[in-house]
């Protein structure tokens, strides 16, 4: 059974992660971004070989085909993303970051991983009080 000390364990890390997702709101949008953007470019760039068709980034983002489609046509336009068809089966069309998405994702990451850093020990020790 949970104690009351649980549930404001809950609400407390709950909190954190919103106070790290609307941190990345602010941080991608002033980069020219939306959030679902930047989700594309960061599963794109942590990709094994950094290639992904629409359907492996509609299942990574948990979101219908049709949606990455219509966020990868503004990314290419952005000339941000760019489509390449396969060399072993040229029917498959894969993903790929420009390098000046691999520039600004550098960028981004970096502020993440700050914030990251700057959260762990806050977020370490919540999540202890669960055990």
């Amino acid at each position: 059974m949970l104690e009351d000390d649980d549930y404001r364990t809950l609400a407390a890390v709950r909190a954190e992660l919103r106070g790290f997702a609307h941190f990345t709101e602010e941080v991608v949008r002033a980069a020219g971004l939306t959030p679902q953007q930047h989700q594309v470019l960061v599963a794109l760039r942590g990709a094994k070989n950094g290639e992904l068709t629409v359907g492996q980034l509609a299942e990574a983002l948990l979101i219908q085909s049709h949606s990455v489609s219509g966020l990868v046509d503004r990314l290419q336009t952005m000339g941000l993303v760019e489509r390449m068809r396969r060399e072993t089966d040229r029917r498959s069309v894969v993903l790929h970051l420009t390098p000046r998405a691999t520039d600004l994702m550098a960028s981004l990451s970096r502020t993440h991983r700050d914030e990251l850093r700057r959260i762990r020990p806050l977020l370490i020790s919540l999540l202890s009080q669960l055990d």
